[in-house]
């Protein structure tokens, strides 16, 4: 596990999502996660939402499935599950400027979303067919709880879908120096793990792992496209302008780790992996 030189609290990772909201949206969208490129010829608004479907097919949602989203975000993810799967979502988000869009972009129940900590987040047991997590554990110091408790909420036979952030094994001391470590600290992620740190958690919570898919190389594009956009964006946008060149802009420091990410993927620092395990019974 590569972890972040200081400890990474709840509070700093919603403090994060907040002050760098608009150039969320702005630069990327709604979609707070990478793209998968499966041709490499994909719009990025495309690839996106084939990460989605791929979450879809691991976790099996399907028609009236009852799915958890484990860090909703601004809800796009479960807005294209409720309309071309039908299936019946349940968000969590921490961050209000995320819940609040979420909620304005979503009328109606269904996708329900809830701002509350996926640690603490007093859901009832055996509740949901599947769950899925798209680069949300990383932001969890407690990722051993946060596996138990998605197996907790799930039932018998139900499916669970992780993507995620995952640090090489083994990692040069350059690159944990260079790159991972300040992705961490600067990311606001308490931990990155590696691919057996993440087996062994799935595996101590419960679950049967049934595979891990490397697609690094498909999703990777994702930060090479943010990287051009924030550039202009600074160029073009006198608010953008401002908050780069403001000391008491909190988190201006991730344009920098931006790069930090498209290099490491680039030097095999950094992997993302898509999980798939299933709670036995």
């Amino acid at each position: 596990m590569i972890c972040s030189s200081r400890r990474i609290l709840p509070e700093e990772v919603v403090d994060h999502y907040e002050d760098l909201d608009r150039i969320y949206r702005e630069v990327w969208g709604e979609h707070v996660h990478h793209g998968l490129w499966r041709t490499g010829r994909e719009p990025a608004a495309e690839a996106v939402e084939q990460l989605v479907e791929l979450v879809a097919a691991e976790a099996g949602v399907g028609a009236g499935t009852a799915a958890v989203d484990i860090g909703c975000g601004y809800g796009a993810t479960a807005r294209q599950l409720v309309a071309r799967h039908g299936a019946r979502v349940t968000g969590l988000t921490i961050t209000p400027a995320q819940y609040h869009h979420a909620v304005a972009a979503s009328p109606g129940d269904n996708p329900r979303y809830l701002l509350r900590d996926w640690l603490a987040n007093d859901l009832p047991d055996a509740a949901f067919d599947a769950a899925y997590a798209i680069e949300s554990t990383e932001h969890m110091e407690d990722k051993r709880r946060a596996f138990a408790e998605a197996f907790r909420v799930l039932r018998p036979g139900g499916r669970l879908a992780v993507c995620a952030w995952t640090a090489a094994d083994p990692s040069k001391r350059w690159q944990e120096r260079h790159l991972l470590e300040p992705i961490c600290r600067e990311g606001r992620l308490p931990g990155m793990g590696t691919e057996a740190d993440y087996r062994n958690l799935l595996a101590g919570a419960g679950f049967a792992v049934e595979g891990a898919t490397d697609v690094s190389r498909q999703v990777r594009r994702t930060w090479g496209i943010c990287a051009r956009r924030a550039v202009a964006k600074v160029f073009s946008d006198r608010q953008a302008r401002a908050y780069l060149l403001s000391a008491a802009s909190r988190h201006r420091v991730f344009l920098l780790t931006v790069g930090r990410i498209w290099m490491a993927y680039r030097t095999g620092a950094m992997r993302y992996l898509v999980w798939r395990a299933r709670k036995p019974g």
